[in-house]
């Protein structure tokens, strides 16, 4: 379909090296982009670009003929970039060809490659839709604002990012590529007998990787690259609108066709379309994607770094309240910790839920009773523990130290297999007792072992002020035991289990 793979389009300003004994940037953006995309191709790459020893943007009709011949369009955006009329007139020329060629999308991905070596304040001389592109970001900003390339040259924490993010654009390219090669039409062969069609490979989830503020981003992008890897389908693959009531009914759209959204929260609010709300896309796709989530049960992660804080009093607000407003977080698995911790709740999320067998009914199988209490009221249950058990009841507890993805899983296991589900509200606070109950209401959906034929709150000492408050009121599902335990205040539960099979 095409004769060469990719084309670089840079203004020679932008390669002038730092010092004389240095590589120019755009030189080394080249090399290491050849050896990256090789190695993934298992062949050697092609890409070429103009050397542009002139000095100057002298126009080159070779060039811009190979352009109709080449799959991808790779422009380094910077301020000289969108000044040179050679360079606009190269990327105009490569959207115009394929604009008129109908392949400017092939597979959902663009064949024109925004690279953003530097912030650029207008994209008024390029083709309109590389503005809706959301490109690849070679720059970080410092504490005073000031953009940095990420260039080799300013260190090795630049040069890990630098290597990172060609690590990401040539794994998108290779993927590319390959998808550009398998949509080519095939040359028919004389006689060839018809070829049966394969059968259909099963279909990966598709994720709505939500946008986020710059000190997240580079956590965005290891995510986004590790679910590319394992075949994920990730959205939004360009820029969403500014406007707000456009951003909304694109983020609305794009959720209908997800089966998981992740949600990455940090320090700072993250960019406001423009609208009467003055919301951030951030608190916008949250909100939205909790809607979907109540309508049809999209599985959802809320990402909140281990010790996160904000410096402006709104975005604190806001993350305060992600951690105590159910509503903020429907249908979400709030996720506490490092990148690691993220990942495992993510694949987590992704696993297709086990449909447990259910095990014949045995008339001397005990009943099952889970305790969900916090790690440090483990001794103080044994008294429960000790009379369930006097019953011939079976008695779990969480688990509470391993990997996180599996100390997760396996609690979960726990108290979908239980008849009765105890919330032992002692050492934990408030906030301890919103989460356990909104981690359990996520369950309620999954498919369980046994029908849970009891759900109970123990109010357990300590003595708290919310303790009291449940205590006065004394509702149906609350067991008041602060002031010890015993069979007359655990008569509901009894009860509710005592004609089990």
């Amino acid at each position: 379909m095409f004769e060469r793979q990719a084309f670089i389009s840079y203004a020679h300003l932008d390669n002038l090296p730092l010092s004389p004994d240095q590589a120019g940037w755009v030189s080394l953006f080249h090399s290491t982009l050849h050896t990256l995309l090789s190695q993934r191709l298992g062949a050697q790459a092609d890409i070429w670009r103009d050397d542009k020893l002139r000095g100057n943007d002298v126009f080159s009709d070779e060039i811009l003929d190979q352009l109709a011949r080449t799959a991808l369009f790779i422009s380094v955006l910077t301020p000289r970039y969108i000044k040179s009329e050679w360079c606009t007139r190269e990327i105009q020329t490569f959207y115009r060809q394929a604009e008129s060629a109908r392949n400017l999308v092939v597979g959902n991905k663009a064949r024109l490659i925004k690279i953003l070596k530097l912030p650029i304040d207008s994209e008024a001389s390029l083709p309109p839709a590389v503005g809706q592109m959301l490109g690849y970001e070679f720059f970080e900003f410092d504490d005073d604002r000031t953009p940095l390339e990420l260039d080799p040259a300013y260190g090795d924490k630049a040069r890990q990012a630098f290597l990172r993010k060609l690590n990401k654009l040539a794994w998108d390219i290779a993927n590319q590529l390959e998808q550009l090669r398998e949509l080519a039409p095939a040359s028919p062969t004389p006689d060839a007998a018809p070829e049966a069609p394969p059968d259909a490979a099963p279909t990966q989830a598709r994720i709505f990787l939500a946008e986020c503020s710059r000190d997240q981003r580079e956590a965005r992008e290891r995510i986004a690259a590790e679910l590319a890897c394992c075949g994920y389908t990730l959205l939004p693959e360009q820029r969403l609108p500014d406007d707000e009531d456009e951003h909304i009914a694109a983020v609305a759209q794009q959720l209908a066709e997800c089966d998981l959204s992740i949600h990455l929260i940090g320090s700072t609010p993250g960019r406001i379309p423009d609208g009467e709300r003055q919301q951030s896309v951030v608190v916008l796709q949250n909100e939205l994607a909790a809607a979907r989530s109540r309508s049809h049960g999209l599985r959802r992660v809320i990402w909140l770094p281990a010790g996160l804080s904000a410096p402006q009093f709104a975005q604190q607000t806001y993350i305060d309240a992600l951690q105590q407003d159910a509503a903020l977080q429907f249908g979400a698995d709030l996720v506490n910790g490092d990148l690691e911790t993220l990942k495992a709740a993510i694949h987590a999320a992704l696993r297709p839920p086990e449909t447990p067998t259910p095990a014949p009914p045995d008339a001397g199988d005990a009943p099952r009773i889970h305790i969900v209490c916090d790690a440090a009221d483990r001794k103080d249950t044994l008294p429960l523990i000790k009379l369930l058990r006097a019953r011939g009841w079976e008695v779990t507890l969480p688990v509470f130290s391993g990997d996180a993805g599996e100390v997760r899983s396996a609690n979960q296991q726990r108290a979908l297999a239980c008849d009765g589900l105890l919330l032992y509200y002692g050492a934990g606070d408030e906030a301890w007792k919103f989460h356990q109950e909104n981690d359990l209401r996520k369950l309620q959906g999954s498919p369980r072992e046994r029908p849970l034929r009891a759900r109970y709150t123990c109010l357990a000492p300590p003595l708290s002020d919310d303790k009291e408050v449940l205590q006065a009121m004394a509702e149906a599902d609350t067991l008041d035991l602060l002031d010890g335990v015993g069979e007359a205040r655990l008569a509901p539960l009894l009860n509710a289990l005592k004609e089990h099979p």
